[in-house]
């Protein structure tokens, strides 16, 4: 019988070193993904919770102590339903711990335990994936433990079990089996282990990811179920006394895919759902959401199996352009963050335009915008260069927000890619038409450059004209001050706001009424008629449908064609914008002398 003990050193290393095997094998993983969703992440997912381990993790005095760091770590950066699964067996092996040293069968039953709880984790486990792996490595050390005849043997004859189930896995699910790939979560458990076998043997692994082998055939995946949910939706809640059965049997029917993980303290929570607002709303019932993310899969499965293009076209949310040109155009919405009651919610996915209008004049504090989490967008990129080598991003105004440097932070990681970040020097429907123009360059496949090119030279005949109903709004956001606004509410002024050349938002001018207001935008686009045509425009609003109607009428009749779409603006920007407010925003296009001069 093998009486190998595993210290508290050992186990820090064991998780470090299998962390990083796992790392190394994330574009791998990534392409071999088709279950339970072909959205190519599973590495990244696994990837970002190994990544917080080796940066979180310590190693202390003593093995409970250097565990608890692990499985917070675990907790903290687990994505997907592979990481949470996964952060579920660590969180079952930590909470199996005993004694600072381990004996083999005291590590058997701590595995065997873990495994256990990374089934419970899951609404509905399915064979055929990392759990059957979980069990069958308890199982088999268990099985071989009497007729090993050292540790090393044990560990390796089990593995050598390990991976025979692995291959197992392509004949137990329909879809692996299709494609002749393995389950990419259970391969991602056997590169841990393989990891920790290296330790056993003192060996290291060094991150050198340019000795990554590639896969250089792409798996491809027909369509998606008509019956598929589109969010990939994941949060991380605290609180002092975390009811997971409660929260369990009330998410089970908002979507599939649940997988709830943690401890009473902290709670990582994945599910799939068309209705994400709604699962964030109920978790901030109880307790506080520290962190969340909100992935379109059904751009994800397209990005893996059916792009279009082979440029990736990025924007944040404050570019108002509707659902149906953003899937028409695989664009890809990085959302923006939006502070309500201490919880951070994501732009146009956890909160919408409209639930957010009916906040706005209920809430005692007034909601802030928070800046990109630089390693969300670390990761957002990271899955997007798996899959596209050149990429254009098109960002807010860098003069009113933070988003264009934080795009600018990341993207610099990848610097094997190609990415170009541009300040549109614009937001709201200007930055939306600008995001359409460049997805049409695209489509018409002209070269990356020469796109960049385009985009900085069309942004300066890019405009927008807001007239604002009420400034009470922006006094609230702080973009003019109280006593501004209130001599505003005294004259009864309606500004007409609009951004300057360098991206500045500015008063464009003034009006006394709405009529008023709206005239001195007419006029502004009927002069520019005068010397040039328009390309392309779009009426925007909060919660002003009568409004953007009759601008509708009015434009469609001026300058001779219907916008290129009408829609209600971002939740960040009805922020200061306010309720009630309507935008024209557009694209010059050639010069009317230009033709007269040829006639």
């Amino acid at each position: 019988m093998t009486t190998i003990t595993l210290n508290n050193t050992f186990l820090y290393n064991s998780f470090i070193i299998g962390a990083k095997n796992v790392i190394l094998e994330k574009n791998s993983l990534n392409k071999i993904n088709v279950f339970p969703v072909p959205d190519g992440d599973t590495g990244t997912n696994l990837s970002s919770m190994m990544n917080s381990i080796i940066e979180k993790a310590i190693l202390k005095e003593t093995s409970l102590e250097t565990m608890e760091t692990i499985v917070d770590a675990a907790i903290e950066g687990a994505r997907g339903n592979s990481g949470i699964i996964f952060a579920s067996y660590i969180n079952g092996f930590y909470n199996a711990l005993k004694n600072d040293e381990l004996t083999i069968d005291q590590y058997i039953e701590m595995v065997t335990y873990a495994a256990d709880q990374a089934y419970l984790s899951i609404n509905k486990p399915v064979e055929g994936t990392m759990i059957t792996l979980m069990r069958v490595w308890a199982t088999a050390l268990n099985d071989l433990k009497d007729v090993s005849k050292g540790a090393l043997d044990l560990f390796s004859q089990a593995f050598a079990i390990l991976q025979v189930e692995l291959k197992n896995t392509t004949e137990k699910l329909a879809v692996l089996k299709q494609n002749k790939v393995v389950d990419a979560g259970a391969k991602g458990f056997v590169h841990f282990i393989e990891g920790f076998i290296k330790s056993l043997k003192g060996e290291q692994v060094s991150l050198e990811f340019h000795d990554i082998p590639e896969i250089t055939e792409q798996l491809h995946i027909d369509h998606l179920d008509e019956s598929q949910f589109r969010y990939c939706t994941e949060a991380l809640l605290s609180s002092s006394d975390i009811d997971h059965k409660a929260i369990k049997s009330h998410l089970e029917t908002l979507g599939d895919s649940l997988v709830v993980a943690g401890n009473k303290r902290r709670l990582r929570v994945h599910i799939h759902t068309d209705v994400p607002d709604q699962v964030f709303t109920y978790l901030a019932s109880h307790g506080t959401i520290l962190e969340q993310k909100v992935d379109d899969m059904i751009r994800q499965f397209e990005m893996v199996n059916h792009q279009k293009y082979n440029i990736a076209l990025v924007c944040d949310s404050i570019a108002d352009l509707p659902q149906s040109l953003v899937d028409q155009y695989q664009i890809h919405q990085y959302p923006l963050g939006l502070m309500i009651n201490g919880t951070t919610y994501y732009d146009k996915l956890t909160i919408q335009s409209g639930s957010f209008y009916d906040l706005m004049d209920t809430l005692d504090v007034y909601p802030t915008t928070s800046q990109p989490n630089q390693k969300s967008l670390e990761n957002f990129f990271s899955q997007l260069t798996t899959y596209y080598d050149k990429i254009i991003v098109l960002s807010v105004s860098s003069k009113m927000s933070g988003t264009y440097q934080a795009f600018v932070d990341a993207a610099a990681k990848f610097k094997d890619k190609k990415i170009a970040v541009i300040d549109t020097m614009q937001n709201s429907g200007a930055q939306g038409l600008l995001v359409l123009k460049t997805a049409q360059a695209i489509e018409k496949k002209m070269d990356f450059d020469k796109i960049v090119d385009y985009i900085n030279t069309l942004k300066q005949e890019t405009k927008i004209l807001v007239s604002v109903k009420t400034l009470k709004y922006m006094v609230k956001n702080g973009r003019v001050s109280k006593t501004t606004g209130l001599i505003g509410k005294i004259v009864n002024l309606k500004p007409v706001i609009s951004i300057d050349n360098q991206g500045e938002g500015i008063i464009f001018d003034k009006g006394l009424s709405i009529k008023t207001s709206n005239k001195k935008i007419f006029n502004h686009v009927k002069g520019i008629l005068e010397f040039n045509e328009i390309e392309d425009y779009a009426i925007v609003h909060a919660n002003a449908d009568d409004r953007a109607q009759s601008y509708t009428e009015v434009y469609t009749d001026l300058i001779g064609k219907p916008p290129t779409y009408i829609m209600n603006i971002s939740p960040i920007v009805a922020l200061s914008a306010g309720i009630g407010t309507v935008a024209i925003a557009y694209v010059k296009g050639k010069s009317k002398l230009a033709d007269k001069s040829v006639n």
